[in-house]
């Protein structure tokens, strides 16, 4: 019920009714909007900033926390690019260095992504600057992980063919210490017992009992077992790598063509078959199809004192016994 303003009318001592014109209920209506629009504009600007309501709470705690996981993902990409950039390391200078490997280069682990942009649909955000950095970094990361992987397996497969190889290469001798009489001769040049000139020795004699075991100093498969005029009954094995050992003059082969051997394998036995003048192992390393002095490839059994005291002999001019 709308409420009626009277006045007192002192001419005829009584009340009368207010009428209020339209043009000012009008205008008074008007400044009334227009007063409650300033107040309303002034509260926004004003009192808002102090006071929010819980849905830009909320909004806002979100925004905290993705800036504190874009900050934890960028000191984590930092960390884990610390660590690759270690493993690359000890990648191309200790394991590559041992296997004796080519090094990865930098440019290779490192590289970038080319052609297309790979990041368009990222962008034209308000923090596409940021998040296609991120990007970025995750990508290049995945690719120096997937280079390293690749490199880790060829560093497996490189010990395998190391250790395979160390195996293989001749490396004891071929008659035990406590069998071996004396090593009658060495590489070089030797005079010949039953011909009686001067010519090339291209391995090493063992004197030893007749029967006394001969054995393989390397792996590797033999390739020949068999007798002839010069070697009598001899063996060859090809260790793989460029290396061949040959043992003559037997008196007994223990092993035959196609065979597997290992390192320490009993392949034959001394004796003084073949061109030979007196029981004896004659001993040939070949490396790369030429014969190279066996006094170094006794490194496994050999102490320094009993290597130089082989070594001292295989150099004394003396005649051989084959």
């Amino acid at each position: 019920m709308t409420k009626v303003k009277y006045y007192y009318d002192p001419e005829t001592l009584s009340y009368k009714k207010i009428k209020v014109k339209p043009k000012e209920k009008i205008t008074k209506a008007v400044s009334l909007v227009i007063a409650g629009s300033l107040l309303m504009v002034w509260g926004y600007f004003f009192i808002t900033p102090f006071v929010r309501s819980p849905k830009e709470k909320h909004l806002k705690r979100e925004i905290e926390y993705l800036k504190l996981n874009e900050e934890l993902h960028a000191k984590r990409i930092a960390e884990m690019q610390t660590l690759l950039d270690e493993l690359a390391e000890r990648d191309n200078n200790i394991y590559r260095q041992y296997l004796e490997a080519n090094p990865i280069p930098t440019e290779q682990r490192k590289a970038g992504f080319g052609g297309v942009n790979r990041y368009k649909k990222l962008e034209n955000y308000s923090s596409s600057d940021k998040v296609i950095h991120i990007t970025q970094d995750l990508d290049n990361l995945a690719n120096q992980i997937y280079v390293q992987s690749k490199s880790l397996d060829e560093i497996v497969k490189l010990a395998e063919d190391k250790e395979n190889m160390l195996a293989s290469i001749p490396a004891i001798q071929p008659i035990k210490n406590n069998d071996l009489k004396r090593m009658a001769s060495g590489f070089g040049m030797r005079m010949h017992p039953i011909l009686k000139y001067r010519k090339k020795h291209n391995g090493m004699d063992f004197t030893a009992n007749k029967g006394t075991p001969i054995y393989a100093t390397g792996n590797g498969t033999v390739v020949k077992a068999q007798r002839s005029a010069t070697f009598g009954y001899h063996v060859i094995i090809d260790h793989g790598y460029g290396f061949k050992t040959i043992y003559a003059h037997m008196s007994k082969m223990n092993t035959k063509k196609g065979k597997k051997i290992l390192r320490g394998d009993v392949i034959g036995f001394v004796g003084n078959t073949g061109r030979s003048a007196a029981p004896h192992l004659h001993y040939e390393v070949h490396k790369n199809g030429k014969p190279v002095n066996p006094v170094y490839y006794y490194y496994a059994d050999l102490t320094p004192e009993e290597f130089e005291k082989m070594l001292k002999a295989s150099h004394e001019e003396g005649q051989s016994l084959d």
